[in-house]
């Protein structure tokens, strides 16, 4: 059984799970086809899952903390053959401390309002999330009503939902999170792509990592860091900042 071991824990050696960390309980995995990598299109990825109705939240923290994301109702881990470039990224909320360009995006945002909710598939959302695919993302797969609440919707355990409205009440973003008492999961987050002079990303975390910090929630997460792909790589931004290592450490990223 993995268990998460703090920086300050005794040294250990440097052990790497392969093809990747343990599921943190025993439970039968069904390995995907190669199929081509979302992050390096020249590059085949495989990943390991599971559908569940239903997970406890500290149980869904352990998963995280063995590599695990979901979407939708499937937990899911890469098991890429010869790469491990996907690795969990954490920011440490008590030590978070946001940099020049950051504040600057927080004053830049600052006209917005912001609400907590339960997760509420609404057609407003889904026309955010068509435009945000089709314009930023240049995507031209269909994604109708059905495959939208199915992968941002349906959720196997606790969710919130951050909204993002200007002044005029249009609705600019949306960030879908994973809650427990552990941790604030970043599952997804789409936006106007006509605001994109906003940086919504990065305020939308700058948020999420200030609410988890006021919840008593001791860590912020942001999904994988990809080394390599600019899309990804922003995320160790936020700093300080920890990654989860192939033998199940988290050490600080420097």
């Amino acid at each position: 059984m993995l268990q998460s071991r703090s920086m300050d824990a005794a040294p250990i050696p440097h052990l790497s799970n392969y093809p990747s960390h343990p599921p943190p309980v025993s439970l039968r995995l069904t390995t995907t086809p190669e199929h081509t990598c979302s992050y390096f299109p020249d590059r085949s990825s495989i990943t390991r899952a599971f559908w569940a109705s239903f997970i406890e939240a500290p149980l869904y923290h352990r998963f995280m903390d063995a590599g695990f994301r979901r979407s939708g109702k499937v937990i899911y881990q890469p098991i890429c053959t010869a790469c491990r470039r996907c690795i969990p990224i954490r920011v440490p909320v008590a030590r978070f401390t946001p940099d020049k360009s950051q504040r600057r995006c927080r004053r830049k945002n600052q006209d917005l309002t912001i609400s907590i909710d339960i997760p509420e598939a609404t057609e407003e959302k889904f026309h955010l999330y068509d435009r945000y695919r089709r314009q930023w993302h240049e995507s031209e797969e269909t994604h109708d009503w059905n495959t939208f609440t199915s992968f941002l919707y349906d959720s196997p355990v606790e969710t919130i939902e951050f909204s993002y409205r200007n002044q005029t009440n249009k609705l600019l973003g949306i960030g879908i999170c994973d809650l427990s008492s552990q941790s604030l999961s970043t599952v997804y987050f789409y936006f106007d792509p006509e605001e994109s002079r906003r940086s919504l990303g990065t305020f939308s975390a700058l948020y999420e990592i200030d609410w988890a910090k006021n919840a008593g929630i001791p860590y912020y997460y942001l999904g994988y860091w990809v080394k390599g792909c600019g899309a990804m790589e922003y995320k160790s931004g936020f700093k300080p900042c920890e990654l989860l290592g192939t033998d199940g450490v988290w050490r600080e990223h420097p």
